[in-house]
């Protein structure tokens, strides 16, 4: 078999729903990450501050984690692409709100509204693990989640542009002018999407809202059918989550104000500078994550689920020990690492969960796992803002390498199915 041969052997599954998907997963990383470069910053022009990051981050992530259960079960039992198609248009206009605020609290009205349109969330994760053979999920999944979490679009230079060219506050406004029409844009190529439930029951949207209380009680009994390796796996994913989100917001933030990226205060009181310099940190990082993609996906594919899982974990210890005792210089090595753990990570948690559930019962499994995590990233990012402000500023980032190692043993727990054992 000669290269070309390989390398369409290689990436066969790059075909129907999921072409459609990763082609509008592009388009709105790549609207996520421009305006998503400096958004801590903007929050905090318009009157915010690192608690209120996390206030906004947990009120938004409460909303997403309340229609979980509901969209787990109507994309079991209506179907998976209405629900994508038609609210990913909802996606995109809720961006109007960071595009005009005067004010954080703008901000948080655009999230929350944001968020509820995220109900398609459970139909769409479904519909990818349906959408790949169970010999390519490592791939299929790492090349995901290059896509939707870590900077693997030029969004950064763009962002570093319009900041410098416009100011941080204008700059800021028209990124998400441009976000509001990528989104559109996705949401089109969207329609496109075939439905992957066989038989779906007719859309009954007075029995959807009814089913309320019933897609709760069978998100959670759902759990009683599974193998118990899924709930060692969900509790992991659990920890790793929280102590994510107790971070997430504040990396550009500790940057500016601890590590002093663009100087002193006196050096560069507008922190002009700064932002200037974490721009360039960020398309290194952009730089390395697509070098990085592929690798990902080999990795899970090679040594097997479990053991990335453990390496995604562990590596983010000296990552941000990295990252909280360094420098400029550091940001260079530190986020691509920590890139890197939460690509690995993510990448791995969904193979497995693919691995173990059964096709029809992932919508339920992947409603019932968001909300439950939207929970804990809601609460981890409310702590990690008022520790931030009201205790000191590296205690957020301490706790999440604390919390990478009870991850880390839940994993051991887990009883990785063999190829032959997987579902398909």
């Amino acid at each position: 078999m000669n290269f070309s041969e390989k390398l369409k052997n290689e990436f066969s599954f790059f075909r129907g729903n999921y072409l459609i998907l990763i082609i509008s997963w592009i388009l709105m990383d790549f609207a996520h990450e421009l305006p998503g470069t400096y958004y801590p910053d903007y929050v905090i022009q318009l009157g915010g501050s690192a608690t209120i990051l996390g206030i906004i981050m947990l009120v938004s992530l409460l909303a997403l984690a309340s229609v979980q259960f509901l969209g787990g079960y109507l994309a079991d039992k209506y179907g998976r692409r209405w629900l994508v198609s038609s609210l990913t248009f909802g996606v995109a206009l809720s961006f109007i709100f960071y595009a005009i605020a005067p004010s954080w609290e703008f901000i948080l009205i655009g999230a929350v509204i944001q968020n509820l349109c995220l109900l398609y969330q459970p139909a769409l994760n479904a519909l990818m693990a349906d959408s790949l053979p169970p010999e390519k999920r490592g791939m299929g999944f790492s090349v995901l989640n290059l896509i939707m979490s870590v900077s693997t679009t030029p969004g950064p230079v763009v962002a570093l542009f319009l900041v410098t060219a416009y100011g941080s506050i204008m700059g800021m406004r028209i990124a998400y002018v441009i976000v509001i029409f990528l989104y559109l844009a996705a949401a089109i190529v969207r329609l496109k999407l075939k439905e992957s439930v066989k038989n779906p029951e007719k859309i009954n949207i007075k029995e959807a809202i009814r089913s309320y209380p019933k897609a709760i009680k069978e998100g959670i009994n759902v759990w009683k059918t599974v193998p118990h390796s899924t709930r060692f796996l969900f509790f992991s994913e659990l920890i790793m989550r929280f102590s994510i989100a107790m971070t997430q917001m504040l990396f550009m933030v500790y940057a500016f104000y601890v590590l002093q990226i663009g100087g002193t205060r006196e050096a560069d009181p507008t922190f002009q500078l700064a932002r200037i310099n974490w721009g360039y940190a960020m398309i290194a990082l952009f730089i390395c994550m697509i070098f990085l993609s592929l690798p990902v996906g080999r990795l899970i594919d090679k040594i097997g689920r479990k053991k990335s899982l453990l390496i995604a974990n562990l590596l983010m210890i000296p990552a941000i020990l990295l990252f909280i005792f360094g420098n400029y210089l550091t940001l260079f090595i530190a986020m691509p690492l920590v890139g890197f753990s939460m690509l690995l990570g993510f990448s791995s948690y969904q193979t497995m969960y693919a691995d173990l559930v059964p096709q029809s019962k992932r919508g339920k499994i992947t409603g019932s796992t968001n909300f439950f995590a939207y929970i804990f990233m809601a609460l981890g990012a409310g702590l990690g803002g008022f520790l931030y402000d009201a205790v000191f500023p590296t205690l957020p980032f301490l706790l999440a390498i604390a919390f990478a190692i009870p991850s880390a043993a839940l994993i051991l727990l887990v009883h990785e199915p063999k190829p032959e054992e997987r579902q398909v």
